[in-house]
C-alpha cells in the first residue's frame, strides 16, 4: 500500500510540473486543460457510468478502463516523460470511442464538466 501512495505522490508531482512549466512557458490555456483532464475524464466516466443510457457493454467498457488507469502497472511506465502517460490516453480514448458509438456524442457531452473545446479535442482524437 505505501508502494501505491508513493507511485501516486510521484506521479501528481510530475503532473503538477508538467502544469507549472507550461505556466511559466506562457502555455497557460494548455497548462489549465492538462491540469483539469484527470478529474474531468472521472467525473465523465462516473456520470457515464451512472446513465441509464449508455449501454450494459459501454458501462463494461468503461469499467475495465477506469480499472486499468487506476492501476499503478501499465505497458508503458507513467514514470517516463510524455510517452508514459500516452498509453493511458489512447485506452481512454478508445473507451470514449466506444460509448460514443454505443450512445451518442450528445449523451457523453451531458456529462463532460470541463471545456466543451477539450472535448471536441478528445473525441477528435478518437475519431468518435
Amino acid at each position: 500500500m505505501e508502494r501505491i501512495l508513493a507511485i501516486s505522490a510521484i506521479l501528481v508531482a510530475v503532473w503538477l510540473g508538467l502544469v507549472l512549466a507550461l505556466v511559466l512557458a506562457g502555455r497557460r490555456a494548455l497548462a489549465r486543460e492538462i491540469a483539469t483532464l484527470v478529474p474531468n475524464l472521472t467525473r465523465l466516466f462516473a456520470g457515464l457510468l451512472r446513465d441509464p443510457r449508455i449501454p450494459f457493454r459501454a458501462k463494461l467498457v468503461l469499467g475495465a478502463t477506469a480499472l486499468y488507469l487506476a492501476m499503478p502497472i501499465d505497458l508503458v511506465p507513467d514514470l517516463i516523460p510524455i510517452v508514459g502517460s500516452l498509453d493511458d490516453a489512447i485506452v481512454a480514448a478508445f473507451a470514449l470511442r466506444f460509448v460514443v458509438r454505443a450512445s451518442s456524442p450528445e449523451i457523453v457531452a451531458e456529462h463532460w464538466p470541463g471545456d466543451p473545446a477539450t472535448l471536441r479535442r478528445i473525441l477528435w482524437l478518437a475519431r468518435a
